[in-house]
C-alpha cells in the first residue's frame, strides 16, 4: 500500500536530532525496548488474553450440550435379573405335605429406541425358570420365554419432528449463538488492541513534539542570556523565556506519563507478561506508522455489510428461531394427548414333563419324566409359534389447556421481546455504521486541515524568528508561535491517529475486521 508522507515524521526526527545535540549529559539512561508491530500485538492478544481464554469455553460448553441433547436418540439397552424364592404353609394335602415352595428366576434384555416423530420402539426378550414342589404339575421345572415388540406414537401432543428434536435444535442454535458471541468478542478485542497500539503511537510522537518544542524554547533562552550579557536585550525577556521553558518541561512530563499509561494499557490487552515475566517491564516501541491513504467509504455498502456480518444480529436472529420453536412447543402442549400403542409378542414354554399313570395327574402316580430345557422354549418363541398382538388408543385432556394458557402466553411474550430486541440492535447498528462512516470522512479532512495549519504555523514561526533576528519583534511573539506550532503538530498527530482508529472502528462495525486480518474463528475455538 502506498502511503502519503504525513510531514510529522520529519519534525520528529528533527526533535530527536536536537535532543542528541544536547550532549551526553542530557541523555537519559537507555531503556530496554521491545519492538512490536500491530500484527504482532494482535497475535499476542489472541494467544495470551485471559478474557479470550474464558470466552472460548462458552462455545465448548454449548457443543457439549448439543452432544448431550443428541444422546436422546441413542438406543438404550437394559438387562434385568431377579430371583424369587417363596415358601408358604400348605393348606391342603393336595398341594404339598408340609409347605409349598416356589423358586423363580427371571431374566430380561430390553432395547429401546426413540423415533424422530416423537414415538418409541422397544424390543424385550425375557425368560423365566420356575421350580416348585406343588402337586399336579405337568411341567416342572418350567421354562418360559417371550419376545415382545412394542410401539408407541403420539398423534397430537408431542407429535412431529420439531417436537421430538426440540432439545437438540435449541442446543444447536445455542451453539451458534455462542460462536457468534465469541466472534463479536474477538472483533472487540482486535479493535481494543488497535486502539491501544495507535494511542501509544500518538503518545510517543506527541512526546517527541513536546521535546522538540522544549528544545526550541531552551535554544531561545540561551540566545536571550547571551543578548542580555552583551546588553542588547532586557532581562525581562530572559524571565519570559525561562517561564516558557518551565511550562514546556511540564508538558514533557505530562507527555511522558501519557506514554507510560498507554504502554500499560497495551501491555495489559496483549498480556505481555504471559510471554516472559521479563517482557512485562520492557519499553514498547511500535514499529508501524499510521497511514494517510484516502479510503473511499460508501454508506449503503457499509450498512449492507454490517447487516450481513454482524455477530450480534446473527445471534439475535438465531435466538428468535429458538423462541419460535418454544412457542410452537408450548402451543403443541395445549393439544389433547392421543397416543397410539401396539404390541406383538411371541411366547414359548418348555421344561421337564412329568408322566402320570393313566395320564391322570390327580390320581395317577408318577411313572417317569421327559427332560426338557430352555432351548425348546426359545425355539417356539423365535419361530412365532404362538402369535399375539394388541393395538390401543389413549386419549388424555390436559386441564391446563382449558383453564390456563400461561406457558403459551409466556412463550409469545418471549418471542415478541426477542423480535423487539433485534429491531433495537439493528437501529443501534445503523447509528454506529453511520457514525463510523462519518468519522472516517471527518477525520480525513481534519488531518488535511491540521496539516495546513501546522505548515502555516511553521512558516509563521520561521518568519517571526527572522524578524527577531533583525529586531523587528520580541521574544514573546516567538515563544507564542513556538507554542502554536507544537499545538498544531499535536493536533495533526491526534487527527491522524483518529483517522486510523476510525478505519478500524468501521471495519469492526461492518464485521470484517477479522477477515481483513485473516483471523479464523474456528481455529481460535479449536486451539488448545
Amino acid at each position: 500500500m502506498n502511503r502519503k508522507k504525513t510531514g510529522i515524521v520529519g519534525l520528529i526526527l528533527l526533535g530527536l536530532a536536537v535532543s542528541a545535540a544536547a550532549g551526553p549529559e542530557a541523555q537519559a539512561p537507555q531503556e530496554k525496548t521491545l519492538s512490536l508491530s500491530l500484527e504482532a500485538c494482535i497475535l499476542k492478544a489472541l494467544s495470551n488474553n485471559f478474557d479470550l481464554a474464558v470466552q472460548v469455553m462458552t462455545p465448548e460448553t454449548a457443543d457439549i450440550a448439543v452432544s448431550m441433547a443428541g444422546e436422546k436418540f441413542i438406543p438404550t439397552l437394559a438387562f434385568a435379573y431377579n430371583r424369587r424364592d417363596t415358601a408358604q404353609a400348605s393348606f391342603s394335602f393336595l398341594e404339598a405335605a408340609d409347605q409349598v415352595t416356589v423358586l423363580r428366576d427371571n431374566t430380561s434384555v430390553q432395547l429401546n429406541q426413540q423415533l424422530p416423530f416423537g414415538g418409541s420402539l422397544g424390543m424385550t426378550l425375557s425368560g423365566a425358570k420356575t421350580d416348585t414342589n406343588s402337586s399336579f404339575q405337568t411341567i416342572n421345572p418350567r421354562f418360559e420365554t417371550q419376545l415382545n415388540f412394542s410401539f408407541s406414537q403420539p398423534l397430537l401432543r408431542n407429535f412431529g419432528f420439531d417436537m421430538s428434536r426440540r432439545e437438540i435444535i435449541v442446543a444447536q442454535n445455542n451453539l451458534r449463538i455462542a460462536e457468534e458471541d465469541f466472534a463479536q468478542f474477538v472483533q472487540s478485542l482486535v479493535y481494543r488492541v488497535e486502539e491501544a497500539y495507535w494511542n501509544l503511537v500518538y503518545a510517543i510522537d506527541s512526546l517527541e513534539v513536546r521535546k522538540q518544542s522544549l528544545a526550541l524554547a531552551e535554544d531561545l533562552l540561551d540566545k536571550n542570556k547571551r543578548s542580555v550579557e552583551i546588553g542588547t536585550l532586557a532581562p525581562i525577556d530572559v524571565l519570559n523565556a525561562q517561564a516558557d521553558v518551565a511550562s514546556r518541561e511540564a508538558d514533557v512530563l505530562d507527555a511522558q506519563a501519557l506514554v507510560k499509561n498507554s504502554e500499560d494499557v497495551l501491555r495489559a490487552v496483549i498480556n505481555l507478561a504471559a510471554d516472559t515475566p521479563a517482557a512485562a517491564g520492557l519499553k514498547i516501541l511500535p514499529t508501524d506508522r499510521p497511514i494517510f491513504d484516502e479510503v473511499a467509504v460508501d454508506l449503503d455498502e457499509a450498512l449492507a455489510a454490517a447487516l450481513a456480518n454482524s455477530p450480534e444480529l446473527s445471534s439475535g436472529r438465531i435466538d428468535i428461531r429458538n423462541k419460535e420453536l418454544n412457542l410452537t412447543y408450548a402451543r403443541n402442549q395445549l393439544l389433547p394427548g392421543l397416543d397410539l400403542t401396539a404390541q406383538y409378542w411371541s411366547p414359548g414354554v418348555s421344561g421337564t414333563q412329568i408322566l402320570y399313570e393313566g395320564g391322570n395327574p390327580l390320581f395317577g402316580g408318577i411313572i417317569g419324566t421327559v427332560p426338557g430345557d430352555v432351548s425348546e422354549a426359545m425355539k417356539d418363541t423365535f419361530n412365532f409359534k404362538y402369535r399375539n398382538w394388541s393395538v390401543g388408543l389413549t386419549l388424555s385432556l390436559p386441564l391446563n389447556a382449558v383453564f390456563s394458557r400461561a406457558a403459551a402466553a409466556q412463550a409469545m411474550v418471549a418471542l415478541d421481546q426477542s423480535q423487539a430486541l433485534l429491531k433495537s440492535r439493528e437501529q443501534q447498528l445503523d447509528i454506529e455504521v453511520r457514525s463510523a462512516v462519518r468519522a472516517v470522512r471527518t477525520n480525513f479532512m481534519r488531518v488535511q486541515a491540521y496539516r495546513v495549519a501546522r505548515e502555516l504555523a511553521q512558516k509563521k514561526l520561521e518568519a517571526e524568528e527572522e524578524k527577531l533576528r533583525v529586531g523587528l519583534t520580541t521574544n514573546y511573539f516567538v515563544l507564542q508561535y513556538q507554542r502554536d506550532l507544537a499545538d498544531r503538530q499535536t493536533l495533526e498527530l491526534r487527527a491522524l491517529i483518529d483517522y486510523n482508529l476510525s478505519l478500524a472502528k468501521l471495519a469492526q462495525v461492518k464485521g470484517v475486521n477479522l477477515k481483513e486480518k485473516n483471523i479464523n474463528i474456528v481455529e481460535l475455538m479449536s486451539r488448545d
